[in-house]
């Protein structure tokens, strides 16, 4: 497991020329500049609040490049997964060859259901043999349908290519059955914002976190807190950014996400379609929470 891969990765979102609709690298460098100088240590591109599978790959490959060039010094992760393995491992080679240092990839969800054990165990390690970089596994149910177990990831893990996971299931039993089978050999990087403190507790090394596009400083703070012994006031602080996961990440998805980032003076703008843009009724939620939270004023 590379020391360096722990910390606060911020998934980040993708922005969309209005009229166009095409991948808007202006805003989009934008938003890296100022979500570094606020202590993100790195970014996933393309992952769920990315709308990586919105994305083409001649699209992907060229964020890539723009991140790279942003944060050349920053922890730099590309979503790679696809539904086919040919196309996963083209697609992590292509990110790698544009400057991703890791990929992550989720399971194929289209037969995932129909899919036995060893069918994902092969799956994902044909990724690991061919990728140019290191693997992070991705286990992300509410929208893969499909459940990574914890005997898989032990098992995927004593890849020398797998070096991580990132759990967005939200479920703490499984997030502790993750890092008991990771057993140091992988990183554990929890998805869900409401747990950050939790996981840590468990063992996990950081977190990938939606919420911390919205609350960069506060997750930042959470960790350092924790590094240093002071739990109580991390728990503080985690208790504070919870609502915002619950009420903008976690319910309202990619619009809240980016209805929340024009609020805060990032560029957000639209989602790509099929997604819609926010009601004008959640925006108000969207407000609301984030002023609750002392997030804007």
């Amino acid at each position: 497991m590379p020391d360096r891969l722990r910390g606060l990765l911020l998934p980040v979102t993708t922005t969309f020329d209005p009229v166009t609709g095409d991948a808007a690298p202006v805003g989009f460098r934008e938003n890296l500049r100022r979500w570094a100088q606020l202590g993100a240590d790195g970014f996933v591109l393309f992952g769920s609040t990315g709308e990586g599978p919105l994305l083409d790959e001649d699209e992907k490959r060229a964020l890539v490049g723009f991140a790279r060039d942003v944060a050349p010094e920053l922890i730099l992760v590309a979503g790679t997964g696809a539904e086919s393995t040919r196309q996963a491992v083209r697609l992590a080679g292509a990110c790698a060859e544009a400057g991703a240092d890791y990929v992550i990839v989720q399971p194929p969800s289209y037969y995932g259901e129909t899919l036995p054990p060893e069918a994902l165990r092969d799956h994902f390690q044909a990724i690991a043999d061919a990728s140019p970089v290191p693997v992070i596994l991705y286990n992300i149910p509410k929208y893969t349908h499909v459940a990574l177990e914890a005997g898989l990831v032990r098992e995927l893990a004593r890849h020398e290519n797998v070096v991580g996971i990132k759990d967005s299931s939200g479920d703490q039993k499984r997030l502790a059955e993750f890092t008991e089978a990771c057993s140091g050999e992988c990183a554990v990087f929890v998805g869900s914002g409401t747990l950050l403190f939790a996981a840590l507790e468990m063992g996990a090394v950081g977190g990938i976190l939606g919420v911390g596009l919205l609350a960069t400083e506060f997750c930042a703070r959470i960790l350092q807190l924790h590094a240093a012994d002071r739990k109580p006031e991390a728990g503080r602080l985690q208790e504070r950014i919870a609502p915002v996961h619950r009420e903008v990440v976690a319910r309202l998805g990619v619009p809240g996400v980016k209805a929340a980032l024009d609020l805060l003076g990032f560029t957000g703008g639209a989602p790509r379609s099929p997604l819609r843009p926010l009601r004008d009724r959640d925006r108000e939620v969207v407000a609301n929470t984030l002023r609750e939270a002392g997030l804007i004023t």
